[in-house]
């Protein structure tokens, strides 16, 4: 009998199968980037984050965790206001991270 459900295919992430070279190359350009909390700031004051759901946290997460085409995704909703570099407690160039990971992510999808 079906009953209309079924088992969801498993979302766990063996990172040690991800490729980080880019994240690496990445990591060489900002090294801010593993300065990061994750503190969520930079999300709170994202006027785009309400509509497009634009996160640097969440972005930074998804491009270690090897999620590379949602990370690049998310980012075409960043207007560049630089209004998450200004209340970032670690002080990130948030807007240099972002185009540095347009950058990298994007010339390699050519």
């Amino acid at each position: 009998m079906d009953f209309g459900f079924g088992i969801a295919p498993s979302s766990t992430i063996n990172l040690d199968k991800v490729d980080r070279s880019r994240f690496t190359r990445l990591h060489e350009l900002e090294p801010d980037v593993y300065k990061c909390m994750a503190c969520g700031s930079c999300s709170s004051t994202c006027p785009a984050g309400r509509f497009s759901g634009m996160s640097v946290r969440k972005v930074i997460l998804a491009l270690q965790r090897g999620k590379e085409k949602e990370a690049v995704r998310m980012l075409k909703g960043c207007m560049l206001c630089g209004k998450c570099s200004m209340v970032c407690p670690r002080g990130i160039n948030t807007r240099h991270l972002i185009l540095s990971i347009c950058r990298i992510y994007n010339e390699e999808q050519q």
